[in-house]
């Protein structure tokens, strides 16, 4: 009814070798999560999208892409404002953002707003449906567009605009430096903690979870 067994176990010379290369692995993947998150990858002449609700120093940078190319259409995206809140005249925050980049600079031919729904879940997502479904009600869906966001939203931000728009399009992303900490070293501060480890979660929920809409 009993059989003997032979188990082999590590060394303590053995254990150090399997948990130092291990431990020194999950530092660099700790240390270096934030500028995984922050990624820039654009496109050549793609047209650019911002999100309305962005920061004034990314509407600038917006500003900056279009002096590079005069002719590049500007496209700001963003849901509504609450009636009754601060600037809610503007009634989302795409109308926000295209008229604070107007006040910037641009010209008003140059921006076009497309306001979203109202929706409590994959905003993201639903920003991007809806821009697409605007390029297809008025002319064609552009090849390349070049995605603007903020630090580690970024790369969340380009895989749901890839989901929405389909392999007919190419997906670019512009990453400007989230200001509210310190990017090289996020671990530090509280906000850089927050909002690195908040962008990963939502991020392996886009990448493994999340599912296209099948009237998508």
């Amino acid at each position: 009814m009993l059989r003997s067994r032979t188990c082999w176990l590590p060394t303590l010379r053995g254990w150090l070798v399997l948990l130092i290369p291990s431990a020194a692995l999950l530092i660099f993947g700790f240390r270096n999560m934030g500028a995984f998150l922050t990624v820039n990858d654009p496109v050549p002449d793609g047209v650019i999208v911002v999100e309305g609700w962005s920061s004034d120093y990314a509407l600038e940078s917006v500003i900056t892409e279009v002096r590079r190319n005069p002719h590049q259409m500007v496209y700001v995206v963003g849901g509504p404002l609450e009636l009754g809140a601060p600037l809610s005249e503007y009634r989302s925050f795409a109308e926000l953002g295209a008229a604070t980049l107007v006040r910037m600079g641009l010209g008003t031919n140059q921006v076009q707003p497309v306001p979203t729904p109202n929706v409590h879940k994959d905003r993201t997502f639903t920003a991007a449906v809806t821009l697409k479904n605007w390029f297809s009600q008025h002319g064609t869906v552009p090849g390349n567009i070049n995605l603007i966001s903020v630090g580690a939203h970024s790369r969340r931000s380009r895989l749901l605009f890839e989901k929405a728009f389909g392999g007919g399009t190419r997906v670019g992303i512009i990453a400007v430096a989230d200001r509210g900490y310190d990017t090289e070293h996020w671990w530090r501060s509280s906000q850089g903690v927050r909002m690195v480890s908040d962008e990963l979660i939502a991020y392996c929920y886009a990448r493994f979870l999340f599912s296209v809409p099948r009237e998508q």
